[in-house]
């Protein structure tokens, strides 16, 4: 069975020796890096499934470290997990804006920071952008006949409707941002108000009944499972 790959990139050498403990212990392959340069270079040598990364760091910050690690093609399907102990609003937008997938600050124990690693980890191996059929508990998407069921009702979308939540669903940890939502659902070559995002999203709340839908002000939305 393949063991999943995860990059610690952080200063505090105390902090990188706990995790990894833990790690390893689920049975994890772990590397450490203890700032963003390296954090990089390590990055593109392992491949990691998923980067657990502190904000606060010499030479490079996270956030520039993690708006580097997005412009890597080999690494568009790693996850990129910030951990830090900036708790403010402002820190947690500036990471999702850089291309993070979540956000944990750093008061958070272990074992629960490793559940939801393995959460993580096991959402993105269960469901794979090109899936015909995608299961979200009790919501399934089906792409070939455009049909959605909740619990055992079926609803009938508008091709927008469905095209939206399909691709929040398509990766239900990632943040995503107004302008890709509008670039992949409604395309380069069609003009629509800057509310047209907002109304499908509240159309899809109320006939679904999902509140799984979250609204990330200023950057964009995400599907939580």
């Amino acid at each position: 069975m393949h063991k999943k790959k995860i990059l610690l990139i952080d200063d505090e050498v105390d902090i990188l020796e706990i995790i990894s403990y833990n790690l390893e212990k689920e049975g994890y392959l772990v590397t450490t890096a203890t700032n963003g340069n390296d954090g990089i270079l390590k990055a593109k040598e392992i491949i990691p499934d998923l980067i657990l990364l502190d904000v606060m760091m010499p030479e490079k910050d996270g956030i520039e470290t993690c708006q580097e690690l997005r412009q890597i093609k080999e690494l568009q399907n790693t996850l990129i997990v910030f951990l830090s102990a900036r708790s403010e609003e402002f820190s947690q937008l500036a990471g999702f804006q850089a291309g993070a997938n979540d956000y944990v600050v750093k008061i958070i124990k272990p074992k629960i920071l490793i559940s939801k690693i393995n959460a993580l980890l096991q959402l993105t191996s269960k469901v794979s952008n090109d899936a015909k059929v995608l299961k979200i508990g009790d919501l399934v998407i089906d792409k070939d006949n455009v049909k959605v069921t909740k619990s055992g009702q079926h609803f009938l979308l508008p091709k927008k409707e469905f095209d939206l939540l399909y691709l929040l669903a398509s990766n239900t940890e990632k943040v995503f941002k107004r302008e890709e939502i509008l670039e992949k659902v409604w395309g380069n070559d069609v003009v629509v108000g800057e509310r047209t995002i907002d109304v499908h999203i509240r159309r899809l709340r109320e006939k679904l009944g999902i509140n799984t839908i979250q609204t990330l002000k200023g950057i964009g939305y995400k599907l939580v499972v």
